[in-house]
């Protein structure tokens, strides 16, 4: 067969990209061979309960999320991103003891709440919290912060037990690359976000998140609990067109922070939507402060600078 130019080119290329994809396959086998050996052993048998792969976190924080992307929920019409508020998630830490602490925040239909919460309680798996992070959400949507303590991979299936008993996506996650597209349509100026808070984030799903950690220590039952653990500012930004962003999230406060801080939302014009505790016994005592807004994104993120500036946020 007698190829033209053309038609010579458009094979080299596809013959080129079959070659890259294969090399780059064969590159990413080690390398993901060399990162599941870097983890403590006790990582796989959880990996194995749950049905994925953690993420290590800082602080030793082995971590799982499981995005409610069967959920199709909307805040005075914006359709939200698994990423900005519909993420469950679990977080393991070792103990000096042997055992493992384990928290987690899971996001729940009102009808899966009370079959979710009766098989953590078969399993002696704690609640530490039950309420609505938003207002006006359809349909509605709750949240069962938990705590355990005790053998890793024992608690990760008792999890995935309650976690079956609701609609939650329990299979392997989407791949990096299937997500790619998803990641890179922010639709806002991250750099001029990043600027006006005075931190960076990443995308996720489609949401700029930033995760904002505080000065002090924070224990519960003796143990450092690591901002990865869920004691660090979140602010997420997901794009609704022409520079604007819903912004949800929420504070972690001292008591003394927290009019100051639902002042300083309140005069740039970002709803406070809940306050509360998520955790029983922790050291100092921390709140927790819902908010949203769906405006300007830069002109959004100095407002929640002013509310940053009002708390003991690590600089």
């Amino acid at each position: 067969m007698q190829l033209t130019r053309c038609s010579y080119h458009s094979s080299y290329q596809v013959l080129a990209a079959y070659v890259m994809a294969i090399v780059a396959s064969a590159a990413a086998v080690p390398c993901r061979a060399q990162a599941t050996a870097s983890l403590p052993p006790w990582t796989a048998s959880v990996d194995a309960a749950l049905g994925r792969h953690g993420t290590m976190n800082a602080g030793g924080v082995y971590k799982f999320g499981f995005p409610r992307s069967d959920m199709d929920v909307t805040v005075e019409g914006v359709q939200l991103r698994p990423a900005l508020a519909l993420g469950s998630w679990v977080a393991f830490k070792p103990m000096a003891s042997g055992r493992t602490m384990v928290m987690g925040d899971l996001v729940l239909a009102e009808t899966e709440v009370a079959a979710v919460m009766q098989t953590l309680q078969d399993s002696g798996i704690t609640q530490t919290a039950l309420h609505n992070h938003l207002l006006h959400e359809n349909p509605r949507v709750m949240y069962m912060h938990i705590m355990a303590m005790g053998d890793a991979a024992k608690i990760a299936r008792s999890i995935h037990a309650a976690l079956a008993r609701s609609k939650t996506p329990l299979g392997t996650p989407a791949t990096p690359i299937a997500a790619a597209s998803v990641e890179l349509d922010t639709g806002i100026d991250t750099a001029r976000i990043a600027h006006a808070l005075g931190y960076s984030g990443k995308t996720n799903g489609g949401v700029y998140q930033v995760s904002v950690p505080r000065a002090e220590t924070i224990r519960e039952h003796g143990e450092v609990i690591p901002p990865a653990m869920g004691v660090a500012t979140g602010i997420n930004f997901q794009p609704t067109g022409s520079g604007r962003a819903a912004v949800t999230g929420d504070f972690v406060l001292l008591g003394t922070e927290v009019n100051p801080v639902i002042r300083a939302l309140r005069s740039h014009g970002i709803a406070v939507t809940a306050v509360h505790s998520h955790m029983l016994t922790e050291e100092p005592r921390l709140f927790f402060m819902h908010f949203w807004a769906n405006d300007n994104a830069v002109t959004l993120a100095y407002g929640l600078r002013a509310a940053l500036d009002a708390t003991g946020a690590r600089h």
